[in-house]
């Protein structure tokens, strides 16, 4: 079966560059010219992926999102946006985004990013194991939540499998290209989008525990720390 993406852009050009390299990968490729056409579609049909343009004179990207978590709706969002600072960029993906790509854009690099999400969204996880315990850190797969004693934080997708990549392999230093691939499974490095995702993570894990527990290792990577937990 066909991947059903829905790209959302009030840029015609932008929508039929965006829809000629997707439907060249095989996917049906649905086209909303606003925010208001977007939620009208997505009450009307389900799709794997939103390529979402978050700044549309009708209808913003933003009210979008706030629908899929207002409605609870699965769909995979890539956020499009010109806008560059790593601020603007934590504030989106916490909004439930599960990707950001910064505008002008390689379409190439968007449908192996597209590819990448839809691919690990529909395999099977290495482990079984629904549940990922360090101390009193408790993650739950299935659900993205994370647990630390009576606190309960809801995670997105990519923030759950960044955890839980961390979190079986705490105290062990992980290099930026590792993570990057084990997680986005594309050859397409991208070191300003980790640094986001890591920046998110860490105040969600000081927001939840009171530290931040991912500590940078110069020139190299990462190392999360179960100590204290």
């Amino acid at each position: 079966m066909m991947n059903r993406i829905l790209v959302v852009d009030d840029e015609a050009d932008v929508r039929q560059l965006i829809r000629l390299h997707l439907q060249q990968a095989e996917m049906c490729v649905c086209e909303a010219v606003s925010g208001y056409d977007a939620i009208a579609q997505l009450g009307e049909r389900a799709f794997d992926m939103i390529i979402l343009d978050l700044m549309m004179d009708d209808g913003n990207g933003f009210e979008v999102l706030h629908y899929l978590k207002e409605q609870r709706l699965q769909s995979l969002v890539i956020a499009l946006s010109a806008r560059r600072e790593i601020e603007d960029k934590i504030t989106i993906l916490g909004l439930g985004a599960d990707d950001y790509v910064t505008k002008p854009f390689s379409p190439v690099e968007l449908v192996a990013r597209v590819q990448a999400h839809l691919r690990r969204h529909s395999s099977k996880p290495l482990h079984q194991t629904n549940t990922i315990r360090l101390n009193k850190l408790v993650l739950e797969i299935d659900n993205t939540t994370l647990h630390y004693n009576e606190k309960k934080q809801q995670l997105t997708i990519i923030e759950c499998q960044l955890l839980q990549l961390f979190m079986r392999n705490a105290d062990c230093v992980l290099t930026k290209r590792e993570i990057y691939e084990q997680i986005w499974q594309h050859k397409h490095y991208d070191d300003n989008n980790l640094s986001v995702f890591i920046s998110r993570l860490r105040k969600i894990l000081e927001k939840t525990t009171g530290n931040q527990h991912i500590r940078s290792i110069r020139g190299i990577g990462y190392q999360f720390s179960g100590d204290e937990l």
